[in-house]
């Protein structure tokens, strides 16, 4: 069975819906074509058998009229192959790019956690080869079946209506073809789906090490990484030797079988010619015939590899979309909008799952109580992995609180939409990360309605407009992927500038500064305490100048908040800020 629910199966075909008219037109011109291919031979036998052996005075001009027949339903033909195979096939690409965009935006929808226990590798996979392998299916699954039956079907009524012994006799080899088929169907899916896991394993590979070039190099490991490389690529080598020797095998046999049901229909038509009870004409036709016959079970090792394909192709793309986000809008969610930016914790605790099923959990945070007013601005420290960065994670929901709740000017932030409540806040993360493309698509992705005026003063308050007007074509530089064309600094100045043309209320800064130099943080310092004024600011920071000029320092262990006061009033207490602080932990 193709579908594995009735959920599924209606998905499925919900994909022909808006190009129905268009695919209906197109089976039919398949039939069609197919119809005249069956009814050529005809033509041709009633020229070899009727007119040829008659005394008619116009003869000629008779089988002339039957070539311009003919060749009439070949033009017919070949338009309606045209149409069918440009047509069929850009119905498929259409559908193709349904599932594709449908799966995209759902990529959009789902939680950090999703990606947490994903690789990127695999998910391009499912949206770009997994709606290759459904596109072609969708176009040539029914046509072909359609063509093929009808093909089939109409070419034994044809030799049942000429001769009904030799009919038989000329499908009486079709079972063996038929299971040697598809058996030899069933063994090349099987050598191919070890061949797509190892091509997977090799671009997983492949992608790591081009993403970690300069690592590879700088640890000299690249010798490792081609042996790597070719070890993987060795393993896909002989699977495909192995799929091309078990190709060559089963079509050996089965063109064997094609040739020896030709030589039993000639030699069994010889001698029912012998006793009259068949014509040289008929015997002719039926070995024109013959192909009409055999060709579907040739076919058939084409279709199961494709169907196997398709069918492992769907349903990795239903997982996905089937996948309802844990975070998502209430129906009755309301729109969070002029935004003080109080904020309060309650009782919260999260943790985050080992497992897809979910039976090991790694709780982070316990009980935890916080209040943050409205401008206040605050910093968060304690020991790596102690939780500072999920702590932040969770105001915006890119993850849910498992226990208690979070507040924002009094509204539980679960009850509000998604979307106004991360309008409302701006993150500027470690991690920065870049998008393909310029500079000023970059910094405008905080603001897509932004003019180029604001873009420009976004980036002198990040202290980068500087660097950027002395570029050969400043603002539309390209940067690379990722921003590989630029420093730690300077890509970490774009993201601020990025979080500067935003301008939330609420602003995280997670280590915003660590890429800098002491220099250029100094250069930005600035422009973050401008930025923070009348906003509520959370900063995790390692450089103690940051931390300074908190007017609160929280710090977390053990799943909680363990201290709270300012620098001096911390220190005084010679607690556990001030152990990382003489650790050298927060500077």
């Amino acid at each position: 069975m193709f579908f594995k629910t009735k959920q599924r199966k209606k998905k499925f075909f919900s994909y022909y819906k808006p190009y129905i008219k268009p695919f209906i037109l197109d089976l039919m011109f398949a039939s069609l074509s197919t119809i005249i291919t069956l009814v050529i031979p005809l033509l041709i036998r009633h020229v070899t058998g009727t007119l040829l052996t008659s005394q008619l005075s116009n003869t000629i001009n008779r089988i002339l009229q039957v070539g311009v027949f003919i060749t009439v339903l070949l033009i017919i033909r070949a338009f309606m192959i045209f149409y069918t195979d440009a047509k069929g096939h850009a119905i498929g690409a259409m559908m193709e790019s349904d599932m594709r965009e449908e799966l995209f935006e759902h990529y959009q929808t789902l939680p950090f956690q999703f990606y947490d226990e994903q690789q990127t590798g695999e998910l391009t996979s499912r949206i770009f080869q997994d709606t290759l392998e459904l596109g072609e299916f969708f176009h040539h699954a029914p046509e072909d079946i359609i063509l093929y039956i009808v093909r089939f079907i109409g070419a034994f009524a044809i030799l049942y209506r000429i001769n009904v012994r030799l009919a038989f006799i000329s499908i009486s080899l079709l079972p063996f073809m038929g299971i040697i088929a598809f058996y030899g169907a069933k063994n090349l899916s099987k050598i191919n789906k070890v061949s797509r896991q190892i091509i997977g394993e090799v671009n997983a590979q492949v992608e790591d090490s081009i993403s970690g070039i300069r690592v590879i190099q700088s640890y000299t490991n690249a010798d490792y990484e081609i042996k790597t490389f070719k070890k993987g690529n060795k393993r896909f080598l002989n699977t495909r030797i192995r799929w091309y020797k078990s190709e060559s095998i089963i079509y050996g046999i089965l063109d064997f079988f094609v040739q020896i049901i030709s030589i039993v229909v000639i030699i069994s038509g010889a001698f029912l010619i012998i006793n009259s009870y068949l014509s040289i004409e008929d015997l002719l036709t039926f070995i024109l015939y013959i192909g009409f016959l055999s060709e579907p079970l040739t076919r058939i090792m084409w279709m199961f590899s494709q169907y196997q394909a398709a069918y492992t192709s769907f349903h990795r793309f239903m997982d996905i979309i089937e996948i309802v986000p844990k975070i998502q809008d209430k129906p009755n969610a309301v729109k969070l909008e002029k935004v003080d930016g109080f904020i309060s914790f309650k009782n919260v605790s999260f943790s985050y799952l080992q497992d897809i099923d979910g039976n090991h959990e790694t709780e982070i945070i316990k009980g935890l109580n916080l209040e943050i007013a409205a401008g206040e601005y605050i910093a968060i420290v304690g020991a790596s992995g102690v939780g500072k960065t999920t702590l932040c994670a969770l105001i915006p929901r890119f993850y849910d609180v498992q226990t208690g709740e979070i507040r924002i000017d009094n509204q539980n932030i679960n009850d509000v939409q998604l979307e106004s409540l991360r309008k409302q806040i701006g993150v500027v993360s470690q991690d920065t990360y870049l998008f393909t493309g310029s500079i000023y698509d970059n910094i405008i992705f905080g603001n897509h309605k932004a003019s180029f005026e604001e873009v420009q003063l976004a980036a002198q308050k990040a202290g980068i407009a500087d660097f950027i007007n002395h570029l050969p074509n400043g603002y539309d530089t390209s940067i690379g992927q990722r921003g590989i064309k630029l420093s730690g600094g300077q890509k970490q100045r774009i993201s601020i500038a990025r979080a500067f043309l935003k301008n939330p209320a609420i602003l995280i800064f997670d280590e915003a500064t660590s890429a800098l130099d002491y220099q250029n943080e100094k250069i930005i310092q600035s422009s973050l305490e401008e930025l923070s004024k009348n906003r509520t600011t959370i900063v995790i920071a390692h450089r103690l100048t940051t931390i300074q000029n908190a007017k609160r320092i929280i710090v977390l262990q053990d799943k909680k908040i363990v201290e709270e006061g300012t620098h001096q009033e911390l220190l005084a207490k010679g607690g556990v800020y001030t152990s990382l602080y003489r650790n050298q932990d927060i500077i």
